[in-house]
């Protein structure tokens, strides 16, 4: 897997503001790190993960 490729992929949707298929790409690529045993792509992609997770929070999130 090219990780700077399906990074690039997330971003796109990220920056389209759809959360959704951001995180689906990111979970997927996640789980074929582990299958690959590529524990350094697992953490990359929780990193992604986490920074959606981040901008949901501050997007949609209580203010408070």
């Amino acid at each position: 897997m090219d990780i700077e490729l399906e990074t690039d992929r997330i971003q796109d949707f990220v920056d389209k503001g759809n959360y959704h298929a951001a995180m689906n790409i990111a979970l997927s690529a996640l789980n074929e790190c582990r299958r690959n045993d590529d524990q350094a792509g697992v953490d990359k992609f929780i990193d992604i993960i986490k920074g959606i997770a981040q901008m949901l929070a501050k997007e949609f999130g209580s203010q408070g």
